[in-house]
C-alpha cells in the first residue's frame, strides 16, 4: 500500500457502556466442567467455554479482547446459501462505513485513508485476523499468507483440523484430513510412499484408460445435440480415476449408475451438508433412527463400507510382503494390481488394521473424486470464456501430444497447461477454506494484519480463497492470467512475506506454497500438506489434454435466459453458472456447453 495511511483501530481498553453480566457470573466458571485443559491435550468441553465466555465477556460485560482481535458478528443467511467463502471474502472487503467525515471502525474494521501524490481515495480494510460470531460458535478468519504459514507449518503442532474432524468423524473415521495429530503421524509415513515416482508414472496412462468413456460419450453428445452437462461428467471420470488407482476397482460411473455409485454422491452430499450446518443434530440421541436423511446416509454409508472391507479382505488374503524400496520399484506395467490399497497392504511392517484401512480409503474417495471434479471444471469455464487461452493451450496440446496418448514426460513438457490449471486453482482454491483448532496457546505474527493471541480452543477458519484474490498478493486477481506464475511479485508493505519467485518452483510439477510464502495454497502447506499433490496435478491435466484435443466448448446460453445469478457479477464471472460451495467449489447451476469436434484427428 503505498502513500500515508491514517487510521481509527479498536481500543483494548474496557467500555464502560458495555451491558454488563449477570451477578452469578463467575460462580459459573468455578464449576469442574468449565475448567479448561491442558495444552497439547484433546480439546475439552471447558476450552470450548472459555472461548464462549471471552467472546460474552468482550460484548456484554465490556471486557479488552483477550486474543487481541476485534468482533464482527455474522448473520446465517450469511452462508446459508451454501457460499460461506463468498460471505468470508464480503466481510473482508465491504464490511464498514464512513461517516460524516469521521473514521468509524465498525466491531472487525479498520477503515483507512490512503493519501497518494495524485489523488485522495476511501479504503476499507479489514485486518487479519478478525473474530467472527454465529451465535454461540466463534472463529479467527485468517487472511493472510505470514499468519497462514505461522499455523501450517512454523507452529502446526499448535493446532489440530477441530471443527473439521468432527464433522468428517463418521464419514473418514482416522483417515489423514480428519487424523488427530498422533494418528495423523502415523499414518502418513505409510501413506507418502505409496505416491512415489514410478507409480505416479503409470498413473498417467491409467488416466488415459479411464478418460476414453468420457471422449467416447462427448463423441456421441456431438451426434446428437451437442448439448453437455460438463461438471456431472468430470465428476464420473474422477470417480472412475479413484475408484480404480486407489482401490482396483471398476466404478465405471460415465456409463452407468449403481448403488456403489450412489451412495458416494450420498456421502459427498451429507459431508457438504455438515460443513454448513452450525449445530451438529446428528450427535443428538436417537436422531440416526429418527432422521430421514441420516438413516438414508448410513444406510449408505454401510454399503460403501461393505465394499471397501471386501476390497481391503481381498487384498490381504493376496498379501506380498516387501520392503519400501521394493515396492517402488516394481514393474507396473507388468503387475496385475497397481493400486494404492495393493501397495499399502504389501508393504513391510504396514498397519494393515481393517478400520484403519477403511478410514484411509475413504478419505482418499471422498476428498480424491470431489476436488479435481471441481478443478476440472472450473479451469474448462475459464478456458471458455478466454478463447486466446484456450488457443494457446489447445496449440500445447496439440505440438506435444498429438494423436497419442498423454504420458507423464507429455505432462512435464506441457508447462502452459499445467500453469493454467495452477490458476484456476489460485482462483477456485478447492477447498476454499481451511480450517483448525488451538491446541497450545500461540501468538500470530503481525504480516498484513495485526498481531493476535490464539486462545485454547478457538477455532479457525484460513480464507484460501480471500488470500488467492488479494491484489496485495496477486496483481489483478480476478483476471485469469496463467502466466502469472512465471513472473516475479514482491510487496514490501507485507512485513514478513517473500514474495512470489517462480524459480523456485523450476523442475516441480506445479507452482507451490514454498514459491509464493503461502500466497498460494492449492493444497494446504506445511506438515499436513495434500499427499495425493502430484497425483492431482497429473490428472487434471491428462483429462483437459484428452477432453481439449479432440473438442471445442461454448456455453449453452439457453440455459441461462432470464437468470440473473449475483455471483456472477460479485465474482467477476461473465456467464452465470453461480457459485455454491461445501467442501469444494461447485457451480450453482451446472456448467452447461455445446460441444463440438475440433478439426483434427480422433
Amino acid at each position: 500500500m503505498k502513500g500515508e495511511v491514517a487510521s481509527s483501530v479498536i481500543t483494548t481498553e474496557k467500555n464502560p457502556d458495555a451491558e454488563g453480566l449477570p451477578w452469578w457470573w463467575e460462580m459459573v466458571w468455578d464449576l469442574d466442567i468449565m475448567q479448561v485443559g491442558k495444552s497439547g491435550e484433546e480439546i475439552s468441553f471447558g476450552d470450548s467455554a472459555n472461548v464462549l465466555r471471552t467472546n460474552i465477556e468482550q460484548i456484554y460485560g465490556g471486557f479488552p479482547s483477550l486474543d487481541g482481535c476485534p468482533l464482527a458478528e455474522g448473520e446465517l443467511a450469511d452462508i446459508g446459501d451454501g457460499t460461506m467463502f463468498i460471505g468470508l471474502q464480503n466481510y473482508y472487503r465491504n464490511y464498514g462505513r464512513y461517516d460524516e467525515n469521521k473514521f468509524r471502525v465498525r466491531r472487525g474494521i479498520l477503515i483507512c485513508i490512503v493519501i497518494s501524490p495524485s489523488h485522495l481515495t476511501l479504503r476499507f480494510l479489514f485486518l487479519s485476523p478478525y473474530k467472527l460470531c454465529f451465535g454461540p460458535k466463534s472463529f479467527l478468519v485468517i487472511s493472510d499468507p505470514v499468519q497462514a504459514k505461522h499455523i501450517l507449518k512454523d507452529a502446526n503442532t499448535n493446532y489440530d483440523k477441530g471443527v473439521l474432524a468432527e464433522i468428517l468423524e463418521p464419514i473418514m473415521g482416522k483417515g489423514l484430513i480428519p487424523a488427530d495429530p498422533e494418528t495423523w503421524s502415523i499414518r502418513r509415513r505409510q501413506i507418502v510412499p505409496a505416491f512415489h515416482k514410478a507409480w505416479l508414472e503409470h498413473m498417467v496412462g491409467l488416466f488415459g484408460y479411464c478418460n476414453q468413456p468420457l471422449i467416447d460419450t462427448l463423441n456421441k453428445r456431438v451426434d446428437g445435440d451437442g448439448k453437455v452437462e460438463m461438471e456431472s461428467l468430470f465428476c464420473s471420470v474422477a470417480l472412475d480415476i479413484i475408484g480404480l488407482s486407489v482401490f482396483n476397482y471398476e466404478f465405471g460411473s460415465v456409463t452407468q449408475e449403481s448403488p456403489v455409485i450412489k451412495a458416494v454422491y450420498s456421502a459427498l452430499v451429507e459431508a457438504e451438508h455438515r460443513s454448513m450446518t452450525p449445530a451438529p443434530y446428528w450427535n443428538l440421541p436417537l436422531a440416526n433412527q429418527l432422521v430421514p436423511r441420516l438413516r438414508k446416509f448410513n444406510s449408505d454409508l454401510k454399503l460403501l463400507n461393505d465394499v471397501l472391507d471386501d476390497l481391503i479382505t481381498r487384498a490381504k488374503q493376496t498379501r506380498t510382503v516387501e520392503d519400501i524400496e521394493e515396492l517402488e520399484n516394481r514393474n507396473y506395467n507388468e503387475v496385475q494390481d497397481p493400486s494404492l490399497l495393493r501397495f499399502l497392504v504389501d508393504m513391510r511392517g504396514a498397519d494393515i488394521d481393517n478400520k484403519q484401512l477403511r478410514d484411509d480409503l475413504m478419505t482418499m474417495l471422498i476428498a480424491g473424486h470431489e476436488t479435481t471434479a471441481a478443478v476440472l471444471t472450473w479451469a474448462l469455464f475459464e478456458l471458455t470464456k478466454n478463447p486466446e487461452i484456450m488457443k494457446e493451450l489447445q496449440d500445447e496440446i496439440d505440438e506435444v501430444v498429438g494423436d497419442r496418448m498423454p504420458n507423464y514426460d507429455d505432462i512435464k513438457k506441457m508447462k502452459f497447461l499445467r500453469l493454467m490449471v495452477a490458476e484456476t486453482l489460485r482462483m477456485y482454491p478447492e477447498p476454499p477454506l481451511l480450517i483448525r483448532r488451538c491446541r497450545t496457546p500461540d501468538e500470530l505474527p503481525q504480516g498484513a494484519g495485526r498481531e493476535a493471541k490464539v486462545i485454547r480452543g478457538m477455532d479457525i477458519f484460513m480464507a484460501v480463497y480471500n488470500i488467492h484474490r488479494d491484489e496485495r498478493f496477486w496483481p489483478s486477481p480476478d483476471t485469469f492470467d496463467p502466466l502469472r506464475f512465471t513472473r516475479s511479485h514482491s510487496n514490501p508493505d507485507v512485513p514478513g512475506w517473500a514474495g512470489f519467485d517462480p524459480k523456485k518452483w523450476e523442475g516441480k510439477l506445479y507452482p507451490n506454497e514454498v514459491a509464493s510464502d503461502f500466497a498460494f495454497l492449492p493444497f494446504g502447506g506445511g506438515a499436513r500438506k495434500c499427499v495425493g499433490d502430484e497425483f492431482a496435478i497429473l490428472e487434471a491435466t491428462v483429462t483437459l489434454a484428452m477432453v481439449l484435443r479432440r473438442f471445442e466448448f461454448s456455453f449453452d446460453e439457453s440455459k441461462f435466459e432470464g437468470k440473473d445469478d449475483i455471483f456472477s457479477s460479485a465474482q467477476g464471472l461473465n456467464h452465470p453458472v453461480g457459485m455454491r460451495t461445501g467442501a469444494t467449489i461447485h457451480t450453482r447451476n451446472g456448467l452447461h456447453l455445446v460441444v463440438e469436434k475440433r478439426g483434427v484427428p480422433k
